[in-house]
């Protein structure tokens, strides 16, 4: 086995990423599948569904890419992470606005609705940032 500096599994989890397109592809509602994160959603969105708001790639290589998905209690932002990053990226949560810090650069995401920053929490997994934002209840 060769010595991978991003992992020595990433050359399987690039050929998993194949095998599961093809399989989502080949799936009955494929029209409507989409993956985000780590989910697949096969079924067609509705008007309740959550709704995904697509930005703009960055304009250059400096800007972090991301995703934001929101439902009725959730916002989710998705980034993934550069494969050549030295330090441990981040997510400062607060009321009204997400700042995603890798390395030397950072983005700061505005929030639509106030978020509840005891029951939000980010996760790295396998160059992936996903950023759970728990929405306060408003009444």
């Amino acid at each position: 086995m060769q010595n991978n500096p991003n992992g020595p599994y990433d050359d399987v989890f690039s050929n998993l990423a194949k095998i599961v397109e093809d399989i989502v592809k080949n799936m009955p509602e494929n029209q409507h599948a989409r993956i985000v994160g780590y989910t697949i959603i096969t079924r067609q969105p509705s008007s309740d569904d959550p709704q995904v708001y697509h930005f703009d790639p960055p304009e250059d290589d400096d800007d972090i890419p991301y995703e934001v998905i929101e439902s009725d209690d959730w916002i989710f932002i998705t980034v993934t992470l550069p494969a050549d990053i030295k330090n441990a990226p981040y997510a400062d949560i607060d009321r009204d606005r997400v700042s995603i810090i890798v390395d030397d650069k950072s983005v700061t995401v505005m929030l639509d609705n106030p978020v509840d920053r005891i029951h939000s929490h980010y996760r790295v997994h396998r160059g992936v940032l996903d950023i759970m934002l728990k929405k306060v209840r408003q009444y």
